[in-house]
């Protein structure tokens, strides 16, 4: 294989990881899945050091090795391309697809997402049910849902402006706490602080938590503890965000 070749296979094989890292994937998934992308184009094998933001990928075929770094900025879980990755993976380990096919098809993908009406009005829902399920009655399930709705409208459009994910959860937690407080003001429904417990559930960090033990698990110690410590500091900010409104209204009623 000559140097140019293997330079255009490190390219594909780096910027397939960095897609991996930048939409949530697992850390092993990310290390095999360049890997055997590297094998299946002809490579002896991949070399692979990840971090929180960034990794280092050395590409080795007839002891030559060729290095490059690459940062990953967070892009928001996306599983469609995740999904779509293996694929190209896969049919690149069956001869389907050589160097110039992967290259286009991942130039191809693009992180696709439900309208923001839809989801803000499915997260509402799920919420809503959380309070129900908890033996609130239609009153409670009312404000849970404008609640969490107001709230999921408010994290879109801030994420939308590309802030710092802390501040999206401590201001989505403030105001989602602001708004369902006020059916406890009110004492709306049978047990109105059900809403105000309900409503803030969409804010639990549960993929990055997933993964962060799955890391650790898997032998990935240090991206384990990175996720496993941005997860808590979501947590943190989302926890400011509730006694910050919680002191704002005097309504302290489920803490």
């Amino acid at each position: 294989m000559s140097e140019p070749i293997q330079r255009d296979i490190s390219r594909l094989v780096s910027h397939t990881g960095q897609m991996l890292l930048q939409h949530g994937a697992e850390s092993k998934l990310v290390s095999d899945m360049c890997c055997r992308l590297g094998e299946a184009l002809g490579l002896d094998s991949v070399e692979l050091s990840l971090s929180a933001s960034s990794m280092v990928i050395t590409t080795i075929t007839h002891q030559h090795c060729i290095t490059t770094a690459r940062r990953c900025p967070d892009r928001g879980i996306n599983m469609r391309v995740i999904t779509e990755i293996q694929r190209i993976v896969i049919m690149a380990e069956k001869g389907l697809l050589d160097k110039d096919a992967v290259k286009k098809r991942l130039g191809k993908l693009s992180p696709e997402r439900y309208n923001r009406w839809l989801v803000a009005i499915m997260v509402a829902l799920s919420c809503a049910s959380f309070s129900r399920l908890s033996g609130g009655d239609a009153a409670v399930f009312m404000v849970a849902f404008v609640a969490s709705f107001v709230g999921m409208l408010v994290r879109q459009e801030i994420a939308h402006r590309h802030f710092n994910p802390l501040l999206n959860f401590g201001i989505t937690a403030f105001v989602t706490t602001l708004v369902s407080s006020l059916g406890a003001m009110h004492q709306v429904g049978n047990q109105p602080y059900l809403a105000m417990a309900s409503s803030v559930l969409m804010l639990v960090p549960g993929f990055p938590l997933i993964n962060a033990v799955s890391d650790m698990v898997k032998g990935y110690i240090n991206m384990g503890i990175a996720r496993w410590v941005m997860a808590s500091l979501l947590t943190l900010a989302t926890s400011l965000g509730i006694i910050g409104a919680m002191n704002l209204t005097g309504i302290w009623g489920w803490l």
